[in-house]
């Protein structure tokens, strides 16, 4: 059984001590080229960072080498500098570190916290039941003891507790859930031996020394999770803001899987000022010339309260993407 964890623990960072230091970071994963929808959100967290004269830090989410697209992470600095996103220290790449998420899940493995798992997709459909994030996973492998049929697999999962778990959110206000009730045990380690992103995230962040996470609500519904491994890891726990996402004239978030149209590095600045008004920020009523003149007199006007004001944002409705580990 996992420890039990003081929710006094899940205070933001922020909170606990308002003199640290901002550092925050803008994660994209190489699978295609810039969307708007990114946009958005890079701008929300590099105008956050400037803003607390904080860090901003550029780190490539390729941990899923399968879905990389080559070229796309070049691309995406390209377009991050015409864009005027300039990131401090160098940059940092999941395909890097390995070693680090290897450590933590032997960490993780040593308390028995984490175990193998053999169960296929189509097992858990048909034995598991339907919670808000998809199917959950019913426990099947949890007394498994790795041998026999199977004992190949390279898939772990992690335990979790019928325990809620309470997040404060810069932007929703609360994120709330049931590990065990709404998740169930959840991947660490995907079958086809790589990391999986929810422990991925994790040790970067660490790694990293992230105080403030500012990205798409996508992920909000991850973060419990997120937090979750942070305290059985012994990590401090950065505060979070998730960025309402940007969805199609049919209510769609866009995408890149999507084939969304991406924005043109050749004209940045209508993009920029599109996302700041999309934000709920205050208009910028002097002309901008380029990018520079842009942030120059944007960052002095942002205002987290802004969008939260704008765009509330029902967590419990908002499911995050299938997750292809699972």
């Amino acid at each position: 059984m996992c420890p039990t964890v003081d929710p006094a623990i899940y205070q933001p960072t922020s909170q606990k001590d308002s003199r640290e230091p901002y550092v925050g970071r803008f994660a994209p994963s190489p699978t295609g080229q810039l969307h708007f929808g990114s946009l958005v959100a890079a701008v929300a967290s590099f105008a956050d960072a400037r803003h607390h004269n904080g860090t901003w830090l550029l780190r490539i989410d390729d941990v899923d080498q399968g879905r990389t697209v080559p070229g796309a992470a070049e691309e995406f600095m390209i377009t991050l500098k015409a864009f005027g996103f300039n990131w401090d220290g160098s940059i940092h790449w999941q395909s890097q570190r390995e070693n680090h998420y290897r450590e933590a899940i032997n960490q993780l493995r040593q308390r028995g916290l984490a175990y193998p798992c053999r169960c296929s997709r189509r097992q858990i459909e048909a034995t598991g039941r339907h919670g808000e994030n998809g199917i959950i996973y019913p426990g099947t492998c949890r007394t498994w003891d790795g041998t026999g049929p199977g004992q190949l697999s390279s898939r772990l999962r992690l335990r979790t507790e019928d325990r809620e778990i309470k997040i404060h959110d810069q932007i929703c206000n609360a994120v709330s859930q049931n590990l065990g009730g709404d998740s169930g045990d959840f991947i660490i380690r995907r079958a086809d031996g790589f990391t999986a992103y929810q422990l991925a995230v994790v040790v970067d962040d660490f790694l990293d020394q992230v105080t403030h996470v500012v990205r798409g609500a996508d992920l909000a519904l991850s973060t419990p999770r997120q937090v979750y491994l942070q305290q059985l890891l012994d990590y401090p726990t950065p505060t979070y803001a998730h960025v309402p996402l940007v969805r199609d004239r049919d209510g769609r978030k866009i995408s890149k899987r999507d084939d969304a149209r991406p924005v043109q590095s050749t004209r940045p600045l209508p993009a920029l000022q599109a996302a700041w008004i999309w934000l709920g920020q205050q208009p910028l009523h002097e002309p901008c010339r380029n990018v520079d003149e842009f942030w120059a007199m944007a960052i002095p006007k942002w205002s987290m309260q802004a969008l939260s004001d704008l765009h509330p944002l029902p967590i419990q409705t908002h499911k995050e993407p299938r997750d292809r580990s699972a």
